[in-house]
């Protein structure tokens, strides 16, 4: 049985408050009509800290969208080797051990992938099969979990590597002057997430069943604009009642899996934002608790898309895992409107979930 061992983060190392974010809306934006809807909707996010990878003055400017990429490509380079190198360490794997590399990002683009790159710099075997996705937006966390868990299973001895990468501070667009992409210049921050799945063994989670489920007819509520300039983000005010159709698919995954989606042990959830977390808590009958580690990702860093889920896992792991054998779910929610879901029992080193 695949487990997904623990996830390794990292942030980068220019942060900017609640309290900055705000008052760089009320400098640039101080004759917007919506300025005080804007500001409201930012505070209400709870995103306390986001990190980034310029410092804020650098990030305010827009060279071009080449200039952009170049940095996007140059970034990644510098960070992400050492990320996944601390998740095969906590896998106790080697980079020979790896069969798939399977690299999420939605805020820059590369061809060939990163995974390309990759497997010449960290001496990955040539035969590595690579899995880029670039368009599941916030999304691809969950499905780069189930993609994974589908390799394993297909393969039972192989091992997986799932990376996330997202810059989301390189989508910020000056033009851009719509509530919707106020509040996104509010809540979305970067992030580096890297973790392995193992075909046997490990400790984490087993992972055992997974699904995916669009929302018909949503698929403009999250979207990007490509333009000259780059990708605009666009976000429909509706996005945050999405829960409401979603929370029973999430209970459909776990009821073919005979399992109650409301009487779990914990939970890893995509923390697109406080309405979210607090929808999904009502429509699941789940203890807002229960989402404590998604509520503290998005606190301390903001959305990192992809990355969250990750993050949130990792923060389970931080907590001391949990008991042999409880019963989790992780879900993963962006463009589409698309959740990607999977349950899965805790297990120990031996890999063994009964």
């Amino acid at each position: 049985m695949a487990t997904l061992c623990r996830p390794t983060v990292s942030v980068p190392e220019y942060v900017i408050t609640m309290e900055e974010t705000l008052e760089l809306a009320r400098s640039h934006h101080a004759d917007h009509p919506q300025l005080p809807l804007a500001l409201r909707l930012i505070e209400n996010t709870g995103v306390r800290t986001r990190h980034i990878v310029q410092p804020i003055e650098e990030t305010l400017k827009h060279p071009g969208f080449e200039e952009r990429n170049k940095l996007y490509e140059a970034e990644a380079k510098a960070r992400v080797p050492a990320v996944i190198q601390r998740a095969l360490d906590d896998a106790e794997l080697l980079t020979s051990d790896i069969d798939v590399i399977i690299y999420v990002s939605c805020t820059g683009f590369m061809m060939p992938s990163l995974t390309a790159w990759l497997i010449n710099e960290m001496d990955f075997e040539s035969t590595t099969r690579q899995m880029p996705i670039a368009q599941l937006g916030c999304a691809a966390g969950g499905a780069a979990i189930n993609r994974a868990h589908d390799f394993c299973t297909a393969y039972p001895n192989a091992n997986a590597l799932i990376v996330a990468c997202e810059f989301c501070s390189l989508c910020y667009q000056p033009t851009d002057l719509g509530v919707g992409s106020l509040l996104s210049n509010g809540l979305f921050g970067d992030g580096i997430a890297a973790a392995v799945v193992r075909g046997r063994g490990g400790t984490g989670v087993s992972l055992e069943r997974n699904g995916s489920y669009l929302i018909p007819k949503t698929e403009d509520w999250i979207a990007y604009d490509v333009r000259a300039t780059g990708f605009h983000f666009l976000l429909d005010k509706r996005v945050p009642t999405t829960m409401e159709p979603l929370a029973p698919a999430l209970k459909d995954l776990a009821g073919l899996h005979g399992w109650d989606a409301s009487d779990l042990d914990f939970y890893i959830i995509h923390a697109g934002g406080p309405r979210i977390l607090d929808d999904l808590s009502k429509f699941l009958q789940v203890d807002p608790e229960a989402f404590r580690f998604s509520r503290a990702t998005l606190t301390e860093y903001g959305n990192i898309a992809s990355a969250v889920v990750l993050d949130a896992l990792r923060r389970l792991f931080d907590e001391g895992g949990a008991p042999e054998r409880a019963r989790g779910l992780l879900a993963g929610f962006g463009p589409g409107i698309t959740a990607e879901m999977t349950v899965g029992r805790w297990v120990d080193s031996d890999g063994a979930a009964g």
